[in-house]
């Protein structure tokens, strides 16, 4: 039905894809881990996925102010609890969002992901590691203004997404870079394996899957150790700590 009767005539649909990711209570039979991987190969469908309410807000107006085929995928629960605008800013069409910059490494997010990243972040921070978080906010079309010239800056790449990893937003951006003639020195992606999430909390499904931000810190520093170039950003990022505390 979405592909006869909306995207085939390209018509002005908004799907609101409830459940979007893990789902902890529902079980296996309600976890939302393929949407992306299925829904971003359909021509004319654009999917897109907030990091929290005000977000998905903005998202909303702008799907349905864009006339166009468009998904919302969101999570199950409820959101981190950022105040909503009473007069939401549509978001410009397939823009991501730069949330912090950094030099050594480069995490891309996506929905429900996007947080747990920043707080990896500040980790990672901490271990002398500068890394960048974009919010990519769309699946499709992908920024590739952004997140080209991020990958070409940085040359590390670590992707965190919940859902499959076959064909999902890791896939995604590893294609965009191909047509865009980019090559990463070191690209990971953290998704969901090739397996059906069984029943659980959110937070346990989580760290059954490598999804909290201790993993995320611990996959950074994998995708770091393929340069070597990181270790004397580390040695830095200790010697200024002890020379404040000096």
């Amino acid at each position: 039905q979405i592909i006869h009767d909306v995207c085939l005539q390209n018509l002005p649909v908004v799907f609101a894809v409830d459940r979007g990711g893990i789902v902890g209570a529902d079980g296996a039979t309600h976890q939302g881990l393929f949407d992306l991987s299925y829904l971003r190969h359909i021509p004319n469908m654009s999917v897109m996925a907030p990091r929290d309410e005000a977000e998905f807000v903005r998202m909303l107006r702008t799907a349905v102010g864009a006339g166009r085929v468009a998904a919302i995928r969101y999570p199950r629960g409820s959101g981190p609890g950022v105040p909503i605008p009473a007069d939401p800013e549509p978001i410009p069409w397939g823009k991501g969002e730069m949330l912090v910059e950094g030099r050594d490494l480069l995490i891309l997010a996506i929905g429900a992901t996007v947080l747990p990243s920043l707080h990896a972040a500040s980790e990672l921070r901490k271990r002398g590691i500068s890394a960048a978080v974009i919010d990519a906010r769309f699946v499709k079309p992908l920024d590739a203004e952004l997140i080209c010239p991020a990958v070409h800056r940085i040359g590390r790449v670590l992707t965190v997404e919940e859902n499959l990893l076959a064909g999902g937003f890791g896939s995604a951006v590893l294609e965009m870079l191909e047509e865009h003639g980019e090559q990463p020195q070191s690209f990971r992606r953290l998704g969901i394996r090739d397996i059906f999430v069984e029943h659980g909390s959110q937070d346990e499904l989580r760290a059954e899957n490598r999804l909290t931000p201790e993993d995320i810190v611990a996959e950074a520093l994998r995708v770091c150790a393929h340069g070597k170039a990181i270790l004397p950003t580390i040695l830095n990022g200790i010697r200024s700590r002890l020379e404040k505390i000096v």
